[in-house]
């Protein structure tokens, strides 16, 4: 089982920072989950929210942006004793970060419709060139995964799970042609992560901060754990 920071670290360092893949990286762990969002310039950057204004205190809507606007954010809101600024990070900036992570989770955020979905595959894979072995790329949204499909990606793809498409999930990821499933923590069940193994697709799980469970979910052999506090599954998981 992987310990994989969830938004690099974001329960121990700013959440989708440049600092917080550093922070992640220097702890030793080389798998990470982080968010995608397209610019009005259609560039690509790491960011979880559709606005700016929990991460930085300023209110702007994030895909309204250019990509020289959208670093001009401060993403230390939350984290007022953390030294250094960390603004807005661009996909290839991050993705220089991250060059021997071993397992790397893009999770593309929703989109409007299918013409978007398909914008946005074009400009992720020109992003993403030269990981093709180590990353994999998430969603929510179907429409980003049928794009992918019609693009036909070269990379991994996987379904990230929530309700209300529970029941459907694994079904849907099969459609889909994913690779693995990301369960949300309270859907993943003893019997869905053994059905979901069945059908050979890798599992993980977000977000896990409980040291139980996250011993119970490595005995059922589950393929990535999502955490905010990876330094804490790290003293206490045997790997």
């Amino acid at each position: 089982m992987r310990i994989i920071g969830h938004r690099g670290a974001r329960g121990e360092a700013p959440e989708n920072t440049l600092g917080g893949f550093h922070y992640l990286h220097g702890l030793g762990v080389r798998a990470v989950e982080f968010d995608v969002r397209q610019l009005q310039d259609e560039q690509l950057v790491v960011i979880h929210d559709d606005n700016f204004i929990r991460t930085t205190g300023l209110s702007q809507h994030v895909e309204s942006c250019s990509l020289a606007q959208a670093q001009q954010f401060d993403h230390r809101h939350l984290w007022q004793t953390w030294a250094e600024p960390e603004y807005t990070p661009s996909l290839v900036q991050v993705m220089a970060c991250l060059t021997d992570f071993e397992h790397i989770e893009v999770e593309i955020k929703a989109v409007p419709d299918e013409a978007a979905a398909e914008k946005l595959i074009i400009q992720l894979h020109q992003d993403l060139k030269g990981f093709e072995q180590t990353a994999i790329i998430t969603s929510f949204d179907v429409k980003i995964l049928a794009a992918l499909q019609q693009y036909q990606s070269h990379f991994k793809r996987g379904l990230l799970v929530e309700i209300p498409i529970a029941e459907h999930a694994i079904e849907l990821a099969q459609q889909y042609g994913c690779h693995q499933i990301g369960w949300k923590d309270q859907l993943a069940t003893d019997e869905m992560i053994k059905l979901t193994h069945q059908v050979d697709l890798n599992v993980s799980v977000w977000t896990v901060n409980d040291i139980e469970r996250a011993k119970h979910l490595q005995q059922l052999g589950i393929h990535g754990l999502i955490t905010d506090i990876p330094s804490t599954m790290l003293h206490h998981l045997s790997l």
